[in-house]
């Protein structure tokens, strides 16, 4: 993909990125989704990262989006980490998929994650996909979800040696997070409809990583 640019999401492309966003999550997880509702309020929410924002073009035409958040590790001796990053949404339209974009957009951000001075990012996804990234399981590191059990879909990559190494706890998205179903299908209906499919296999494995959580 040689003809691909990669520069920040300016406020021209938001409706352009929340639509790829809808088309890229759309029943992959669930039927329907909630990610472009999801990407839509996170923009103004104070934990969002403008400098680590960014779109992948291909010939002029915005194919792929990486957005982060902060979120923070509550640490089991009472300590806390705050320069834990999030990414997600990584939108990547159906068509380009498979291509490496979404590769670019994360192998880019990281380094640019590690020179704005943040701990260590972590994730919810696909171990299947994030691990080629040099993305582990938390629990490597005995870093728990907020309801304090092992997930297997809970994915952590240092920014630095030692990053994680001292502070196991508890991992703190931010609350934009908390979806209101409600407002996420009253936005959603502002866009063209789109016809909401159920069992998919790709649906089956995002409730197979679910089901692989684990008390502590």
């Amino acid at each position: 993909m040689k003809n691909i640019k990669i520069r920040n999401e300016i406020l021209s492309d938001y409706r352009d990125v929340e639509e790829l966003t809808r088309e890229a999550f759309y029943n992959q997880h669930v039927p329907g989704c909630n990610e472009h509702y999801l990407l839509h309020i996170m923009r103004n929410c104070s934990s969002f990262i403008k400098e680590l924002d960014f779109v992948a073009e291909l010939n002029e035409k915005i194919v792929a989006n990486i957005v982060y958040t902060k979120s923070k590790i509550a640490c089991d001796n009472g300590a806390k980490y705050d320069d834990i990053i999030t990414f997600g949404p990584l939108s990547v339209l159906p068509e380009y998929q498979r291509t490496g974009i979404g590769g670019m957009l994360i192998r880019n951000t990281k380094e640019i994650a590690k020179k704005l001075g943040y701990r260590a990012i972590l994730i919810y996804g696909d171990p299947g996909y994030y691990s080629r990234f040099g993305f582990v399981e938390a629990e490597k590191y005995d870093i728990r979800t907020s309801d304090n059990m092992y997930a297997a879909a809970l994915q952590a990559i240092e920014l630095y040696p030692g990053a994680l190494s001292d502070c196991p706890g508890c991992f703190l998205e931010d609350p934009v997070f908390d979806i209101d179903e409600k407002a996420a299908e009253k936005f959603d209906n502002s866009f063209p409809k789109k016809d909401k499919k159920n069992c998919l296999p790709s649906q089956q494995r995002f409730m197979h990583l679910v089901n692989m959580r684990r008390a502590r």
